[in-house]
């Protein structure tokens, strides 16, 4: 009976001893998330993620000698396990462990062949190496670029716009909805719509690898489905991070704005008003008809009871001209109901400059060379190309014809109401329309 007790007791005390064990792991898991400086805690949150070279990768036996090779392979699978589960407590991944040493998970379709389920979990692709230096004028083009935006988002006393002089901390997180992050990568892409967004967000897709085909990710932006592109489920953004990380949102969102390399697309503020129109408008959409255009015409077209749906509306050519469009955007009560929509909405507003260092400021003008220039600094330009579009693209020169029946004073104020965006990326006033 001594001895059974005993054997009791010492059980008791082992259970314990592993509970005391693994709630002080726990314990010193959450002291190192939440006092690590900026250093360590970039090397927890980004070591696992991305896929370009790290000194820190180097074969073992390159650093030290073959004689420490079988030590050091122990040593490097017990730190992979421990960067796995740290990822795993950070990222929510199903299963890191798995992932990182190349076994596809339980149930999967490509378990019968090992080769296949080494193509789709054992990294592929590697940044690209360039020998060549980038061209000086392009280099100086971004340059310029981006000194525009700091000089104008530190000159207090120059120009004067809503949110210019809040810090990253004080947006809310639903406006940070447009940018989208690709931690394999160490990319950030801030998405203006009706600046080729739709095609940056293939790209996205490609290199995140967060759309599968039959166990295997898109390799091709143009195979990407059409009505899935937009799909905010496929793209990782800021407004995000509070679900998936909590209290740490805010600290890992300034970390990997510190260490990825973050880029936009801007485009003539007047035109890309011009684009959102006739996307929106000018085409059969039901979506924007019934939330948008029935709104245009009962105020600013005298039509009191518009068709129900836009198809109804097209055929008895009923559709808000673009003159109601600037109407609608001028009304002060528009966003007393409603903030902007995205695809009108200031591009300040949606990337907010002033809080966030872009390294590439890209813009449709040159979006040929911007596009090639950017995937050579990503590294990417070896695993993907920018699709090349052929639609009818809305140039600046159709200006004065589309503004031709706004009134003078109208034009005045939507210029003022667009002017952060006219000045922050260098786009001229546009004196023919504002001035006699």
């Amino acid at each position: 009976m001594a001895l059974s007790q005993s054997k009791s007791t010492k059980m008791g005390k082992s259970r314990l001893f592993r509970i005391f064990m693994i709630v002080g792991a726990v314990f010193m898991i959450l002291l190192i998330i939440i006092y690590w400086d900026d250093v360590g805690a970039s090397n927890f949150y980004l070591h696992t993620t991305i896929s370009g070279p790290h000194p820190s990768r180097l074969s073992p036996q390159s650093r030290r000698g073959p004689e420490k090779k079988v030590e050091e392979d122990k040593e490097s699978s017990f730190l992979m396990d421990i960067d796995a589960f740290v990822n795993q407590f950070l990222e929510g991944t199903a299963d890191p462990t798995e992932q990182v040493r190349g076994e596809p998970p339980p149930g999967d379709p490509h378990n019968q062949s090992s080769e296949k389920s080494e193509e789709k979990f054992v990294p592929r692709r590697e940044w690209k190496i360039h020998l060549t230096p980038i061209d000086p004028e392009k280099k100086q083009r971004q340059d310029s670029r981006r000194q525009l935006i700091q000089d104008v988002c530190s000159n207090k006393s120059y120009f004067d716009f809503p949110g210019k002089n809040r810090t990253f901390d004080d947006i809310p997180n639903k406006e940070l909805d447009h940018l989208i992050v690709d931690d394999r990568h160490g990319i950030i892409y801030c998405y203006v719509p009706k600046v080729a967004c739709t095609n940056w967000k293939r790209i996205m897709i490609v290199l995140s690898e967060s759309l599968l085909l039959d166990g295997m990710p898109y390799q091709d932006p143009l195979d990407v489905p059409q009505e899935l592109i937009h799909n905010s489920s496929l793209h990782f953004t800021f407004n995000k991070f509070w679900k998936r990380y909590g209290k740490f949102s805010r600290h890992l969102m300034k970390i990997k704005l510190k260490k990825y390399t973050k880029f936009l697309f801007v485009r003539d503020p007047f035109v890309r008003l011009i684009s959102a129109y006739r996307n929106k408008f000018e085409q059969e959409n039901e979506d924007f008809y019934k939330r948008f255009a029935v709104v245009m015409l009962r105020k600013f077209s005298n039509y009191s009871d518009p068709p129900a749906s836009v198809v109804d509306a097209f055929a008895a050519g009923i559709r808000p001209s673009f003159s109601n469009f600037v109407q609608y955007l001028l009304d002060p009560n528009t966003e007393k109901e409603m903030p902007f929509n995205e695809h009108w909405r200031q591009i300040y507003r949606l990337c907010h400059p002033c809080q966030i260092n872009y390294d590439f400021v890209g813009k449709l003008e040159t979006l040929d060379e911007d596009a090639e220039h950017l995937l050579r600094i990503l590294r990417v330009d070896n695993v993907v190309e920018f699709p090349q579009s052929h639609r009818n693209r809305t140039v600046s020169s159709w200006e004065q014809d589309w503004f031709a029946n706004i009134p003078l004073e109208s034009r005045k104020e939507l210029y003022r109401l667009y002017e952060a965006d006219f000045k922050l990326f260098g786009y001229s006033k546009p004196e023919k329309l504002v001035h006699e």
